[in-house]
């Protein structure tokens, strides 16, 4: 009995840790790990790895980017950044230049979020290699990108969601709600069944 309670809890947890990647906002749920997985085509388990090591989950894509850009495994970037390291300095470090997190948007944005790209707008673009940007800055870009890309829409419009919204998460688990609709976006059988509901109450106002 004692080994069949260790066996079923052994079970449960990879399951609890997956609840610990999900948010809730206004009534719906999106897992930011599965979406930055995804898009950066790595295992969610990857991404779990990452975030274990201390990171804010907003700079998870920052990893992924830099790893990607830098041709080099994640856990690399992981190391040189909790040993202190800017994610600038890293970007130095591999030769990655200003131009390379930049995001081109219609209106340029307003503070603070404006500041990112202002670096851009006050020099000429032969000049860009001479900028140097914070943490907030690459943060912000890279993410920016990300989810304008994931949700298929305008780096403008997920800008235009920041100032209602605590963070990038609760921007994707917005963007999710209007995507989706009522349902965990978590992988294909759930993105599937969100799209399954909508398709029911379609039909059940066209009976109407």
């Amino acid at each position: 009995m004692r080994f069949l309670q260790i066996f079923l809890l052994s079970l449960a947890v990879p399951f609890l840790a997956c609840g610990q990647t999900t948010f809730a906002v206004g009534g719906h749920v999106g897992n930011f790990d599965f979406a930055v997985s995804n898009y950066y085509r790595v295992p969610e388990r990857e991404v779990m790895v990452i975030r274990e090591r201390r990171l804010p989950e907003e700079d998870v894509p920052v990893v992924l980017f830099l790893a990607q850009q830098a041709r080099v495994a994640p856990a690399t970037i992981v190391n040189l950044r909790i040993s202190g390291n800017t994610w600038w300095d890293i970007a130095v470090h591999y030769g990655i230049g200003p131009e390379a997190f930049y995001v081109p948007v219609e209106v340029m944005p307003g503070p603070p979020y404006g500041k990112a790209w202002g670096h851009y707008k006050k020099k000429h673009r032969k000049e860009w290699r001479t900028i140097v940007l914070d943490d907030r800055d690459i943060v912000t870009l890279v993410n920016v990108r990300f989810l304008a890309d994931y949700h298929a829409t305008t780096p403008d419009r997920i800008i235009a969601y920041l100032p209602e919204h605590p963070d990038f998460l609760a921007v994707h688990a917005e963007l999710g709600r209007h995507r989706f609709g009522d349902t965990v976006v978590v992988g294909d059988d759930q993105e599937r069944e969100g799209k399954e509901k909508h398709k029911h109450k379609d039909k059940d106002k066209d009976e109407d």
